[in-house]
């Protein structure tokens, strides 16, 4: 089993969205970067652990934990030219962006990303390092078990 970090605003997908979503599973839409496309596409598997992460709002953190429900299929998105998430270059035969669902295990309190600095074993979390901005990223056995420890 892999873990993963995968950021969403909450104004666009938040924990309570989750829950609420039928069958507590949601696409994991509009991702638009090749390195977390590619972590969708190469390397999740259906029943990897994901921290479920609020990103751009007042108080970003990790707001509940999930797991990847499905294995990749094509990203709709790609395709609506009504969408933000729009790509002229996609076709339906070689589609650019793919997804997986994201199914809820439990929603948490919430793990500020400023408690998160504050703690030695996570220190070596990629979103915790300088300057990186993708919205999915792989988590380490030993990150997995000291943020499952901090939720309880």
């Amino acid at each position: 089993m892999s873990y993963w970090l995968m950021k969403s605003e909450p104004d666009e997908c938040s924990i309570d969205d989750l829950a609420a979503a039928p069958r507590q599973s949601v696409p994991w839409f509009g991702v638009r970067n090749y390195q977390a496309r590619n972590f969708m596409r190469d390397a999740m598997r259906v029943g990897d652990g994901v921290l479920f992460y609020h990103s751009s709002c007042a108080e970003p953190g990790v707001a509940g934990i999930a797991e990847v429900a499905s294995a990749p299929y094509p990203d709709e998105t790609q395709f609506d030219a009504a969408s933000p998430y729009f790509d002229p270059k996609a076709t339906r035969d070689q589609p650019r962006w793919l997804l997986v669902d994201v199914k809820l295990r439990r929603k948490t309190a919430l793990l500020p990303l400023k408690r998160m600095r504050e703690l030695p074993q996570l220190q070596s979390m990629l979103l915790l390092r300088p300057g990186n901005r993708l919205s999915i990223t792989p988590v380490s056995d030993a990150e997995w078990r000291a943020v499952q420890a901090l939720l309880g």
